[in-house]
């Protein structure tokens, strides 16, 4: 199958050797977006709330871009630095998604680009044609 490769102004661009997501056929693979502003490529200021609503904003501008959005989310992997932040993702999760929930792992880690404490990936099924 074709791959495309997927990009936007509205997300964070790239800040190593990956692509913001790719699509093939109705399967979009978002990569991992931590809480940088899309226009100054700075992390966002605030609360470990705000971190989180900014991930959620970027996946989203990705997931637009490929055509879908939030809700085609198969699978969300979430990288927290400190798991205690857990329940938060949880409860600003619920403002970004409805029933039924995607699949999601939370893994805790040492550390995250530029100091973040939160990074979130994830697969999209996009409704279609040649979906299921």
């Amino acid at each position: 199958m074709k791959r495309e490769i997927i990009s936007t102004p509205n997300a964070p661009q790239a800040i190593g050797t990956y692509s913001q997501a790719v699509k093939i056929g109705t399967t979009v693979y978002l990569s991992g977006q931590i809480p940088l502003i899309p226009e100054t490529m700075n992390l966002i200021e605030g609360d470990m709330s705000a971190q989180i609503h900014q991930v959620f904003k970027n996946l989203k501008a990705v997931a637009q871009a490929a055509g879908g959005d939030l809700k085609d989310t198969a699978k969300l992997n979430v990288f927290l630095t400190d798991l205690t932040h857990f329940p938060l993702v949880n409860q600003i999760m619920a403002e970004y998604f409805s029933q039924p929930y995607p699949a999601r792992a939370a893994i805790g880690v040492a550390s995250l680009p530029k100091n973040a404490q939160v990074e979130m990936d994830a697969i999209l099924v996009l409704e279609g044609s040649d979906a299921l």
